[in-house]
């Protein structure tokens, strides 16, 4: 099931205002509104039980001897009704869950997958996690089990004041008294404040304490002993528990004054007290009494649990928030009429960018190059220079700002999103692995990869000696994210994963940083064979590494300052010829 076209067009006008609870429920309104109906029903059955049994009361006074069948089978049946119909409500309000909660999943990560990987990326794996679980869960919870007890908490209080009124209209009007003085203690005790909201923020900042701890438990340990950062923590959860206990302290009165009123209890006394002096005048039927003072307690008893499940709703209010903020968020343009790319090269043309939100300096200005079809490129500079950044507008994890970017002489924003894919192999300076086998973690897009293929592309990252070292080779387990393996040992996989791939163009970003210099070597020199067969651009800071590419940019403060090969570079620009010094006094250093 995914999202409702009338959802869907709302979040492409950005539209979140003109949105409410009820607007994210659309695709399930139909199993809802079933739902409430039956429910609606089993109240107005459970309200017809009740009448019986004050018909099988009459009629055992007025003829003792004589036991009311009919009253009484009539009492089993709408007891029995009672009984299936709640449990067929809830049924369908849990089927109707789960089909919101799969289909508002399969919409965010539809969504996410139409974004910019930057966008993503400056959402957060912690609020993007807790949307696509924590916050759809909860609406599974509400439409699930909140749904049938709203819809009987509304029938049955009108029900229940109908069939009094006409069975005493001055004996209703003291149930219904009862009722709403209680409704307005607790309203008042709601209004007195705005503790709930104070009560969410101290939570929030609770939670952002126990993540930020758990987060930086490997520098709190080396560095700080646990005493600054654990001392946050426990601000925010004295900040919290006040929160709490001036919450209880000021509405604990009022809000048990007002759950007290609303129960049976009271109901029952004022319908005895009033019936007690009706009768006492010869104006109250003796039947109509007992039908009252059986039907008052049932309309109290509705009214509870939608008290109770206030808190839920507003909750889960907050919940549809921000999912609708997710599926409301601006996603990347796709062309109209895909084209695709002749060959893998690549041209980038007076190309600037500068993040989104920010008014300062450009991350990168006019950046201007040409690396042909089949060839390596390096790209060179300290840290901070704009390599990595012009990497991810050539796989357009964002748009350039100026300029343009074309792979094979099309522009990459005239390729969809999978086109563009399909020509790139991208391998990130953090890499990541799955917790699977090292076979299963190279083969990632290529499912139909034989044995053979893995372990050539393995030899090729020069991966295949420590593979076949492990327990069980290449169908050894790794952890998550690869914690069993080396740095050196994750990357020769990530880049074994990438050959894997074939695709036309390759970008390694600091692919060799975590490798020794025997390894480094026979990567570079298993790379400059594989550059017969793809173009590859690399991104390194050691213009020994560089020196293997055909081609050399140099970055300096988002510019290229100088373009060339590396024997070019080396004779004509101070700064390359610095950096150059400085990468073999570090070898020789460590050698």
């Amino acid at each position: 099931m995914l999202l409702h076209p009338k959802l869907r067009a709302q979040y492409k006008r950005n539209d979140i205002k003109s949105r409410s609870l009820w607007h994210i429920m659309a695709p399930v309104h139909v199993p809802i509104v079933t739902a409430m109906t039956i429910s609606g029903v089993a109240a107005l059955a459970s309200l017809g039980a009740l009448i019986c049994l004050a018909w099988i009361v009459h009629s055992l006074a007025i003829s003792p001897q004589w036991f009311p069948i009919f009253p009484f089978c009539c009492c089993l049946a709408a007891t029995v009704a009672t009984y299936l119909l709640r449990l067929t409500a809830f049924t369908v309000s849990h089927d109707a869950a789960f089909q919101l909660e799969a289909g508002l999943r399969t919409s965010l990560a539809q969504k996410l997958m139409r974004l910019s990987l930057s966008d993503v990326r400056a959402l957060g794996t912690g609020t993007l996690s807790n949307v696509m679980q924590e916050d759809v869960r909860s609406l599974h919870a509400f439409v699930a089990d909140s749904t049938p007890l709203y819809a009987r908490a509304i029938v049955m209080p009108i029900a229940t004041f109908l069939v009094a009124a006409y069975c005493d209209w001055r004996l209703a009007c003291g149930m219904l008294s009862v009722l709403l003085l209680g409704g307005s203690v607790m309203y008042w005790a709601r209004c007195h404040g705005d503790m709930g909201h104070q009560y969410g923020q101290a939570r929030e900042r609770v939670s952002a304490a126990i993540i930020e701890f758990m987060q930086a438990m490997p520098v709190v340990r080396m560095f700080d002993g646990g005493s600054s950062s654990f001392v946050s923590y426990q601000r925010a959860l004295k900040a919290w528990r006040d929160v709490l206990t001036r919450w209880y302290r000021e509405a604990s009165c009022s809000a048990r004054l007002s759950f007290a009123l609303i129960g049976p209890l009271p109901t029952l006394l004022v319908l005895v007290w009033l019936g007690h002096g009706l009768a006492a005048q010869g104006t109250l039927r003796p039947f109509a009494w007992v039908t009252v003072l059986l039907i008052g307690s049932g309309m109290a008893e509705a009214v509870m649990p939608m008290i109770a499940l206030q808190q839920l709703v507003k909750h889960t209010r907050l919940c549809a928030l921000r999912i609708q903020r997710l599926l409301a968020q601006q996603e990347q343009p796709q062309p109209v009429q895909p084209r695709f790319p002749a060959d893998a090269s690549v041209r980038f043309q007076h190309v600037s960018y500068r993040y989104p939100g920010t008014s300062g300096d450009t991350a990168l200005t006019d950046i201007d190059f040409y690396a042909p079809a089949d060839s390596m490129t390096a790209l060179v500079g300290t840290s901070g220079a704009g390599k990595s950044t012009a990497m991810r507008l050539l796989c357009r994890f964002a748009d350039t700002t100026e300029g343009s970017i074309t792979l094979g002489g099309i522009d990459v924003r005239a390729m969809t999103t999978d086109t563009l894919m399909q020509q790139i192999a991208y391998v990130a300076q953090d890499t990541f692995l799955f917790a699977d086998t090292v076979a299963a973690n190279i083969s990632v897009g290529v499912p139909n990869a034989t044995r053979d293929d893995i372990i050539a592309a393995a030899r090729l990252a020069c991966a295949h000696e420590f593979i076949e070292k492990l327990p069980n080779g290449y169908d050894t387990v790794v952890s998550e994210k690869g914690s069993s393996l080396s740095g050196g040992q994750r990357q020769r996989l990530a880049v074994a994963r990438a050959l894997l791939q074939q695709r036309p163009l390759m970008v390694l970003d600091e692919a060799t940083a975590f490798l020794d210099s025997t390894s480094e070597a026979a990567l570079m020199a298993s790379l400059r064979t594989a550059r017969h067969s793809r173009t590859i651009l690399f991104i390194t800071h050691k213009p020994t590494i560089a020196a293997q590419a055909d081609h050399v940019l140099f970055f300096t403060e988002g510019r290229i300052v100088a373009q060339g090969t590396h024997a070019v570079l080396l004779a004509t620009v101070p700064d390359y010829a610095t950096l150059w010094a400085t990468a073999n006094s570090v070898r020789g250093s460590q050698s």
